[in-house]
């Protein structure tokens, strides 16, 4: 079940884990699923991490910022698939806060930064029963 993310929208969320270091990132995956668990992404939104306290591990984004997502890519006959965020100076998996606050059905990329260096970049699907994650490859 691949997330067909092209080279540019890759370079942005690089570039946005790069700017908002040593505090995570976030922002919004757009796109289309189209069917067989395929899912392309078409763009990427940046969003602001509201989180009150560390910010350096943790992103919140606010609810009324997701629907204006949802609106917004619903304009365009696209969807939200999913949404992206930094992890400074940690690896490119899922924590537990986390898969606490995930969705089963959307893709979740992460990508490892540290200063200026993009370590890796993954992606999870949270399992329909919420016990953890299943790998999800990404190709260009």
């Amino acid at each position: 079940m691949p997330l067909k993310i092209g080279r540019g929208d890759v370079r942005h969320i690089h570039e946005h884990a790069r700017e908002a270091y040593p505090e995570e990132c976030a922002g919004a995956l757009v796109g289309m699923d189209v069917g067989g668990g395929t899912k392309i992404v078409v763009d990427v939104w940046r969003a602001e991490n509201v989180h009150e306290e560390e910010r350096s591990r943790r992103f919140l984004i606010e609810p009324e910022q997701i629907r204006q997502f949802e609106r917004r890519a619903a304009e365009r006959d696209m969807d939200v698939l999913g949404f992206y965020h930094s992890h400074p100076d940690h690896p490119a998996e899922p924590s537990e806060y986390d898969r606490q606050h995930a969705w089963p059905y959307y893709s979740y990329v992460i990508v490892s930064v540290s200063g200026e260096e993009i370590r890796e970049m993954r992606s999870w699907r949270l399992k329909d029963d919420r016990s953890g994650y299943d790998e999800e490859e990404i190709v260009g």
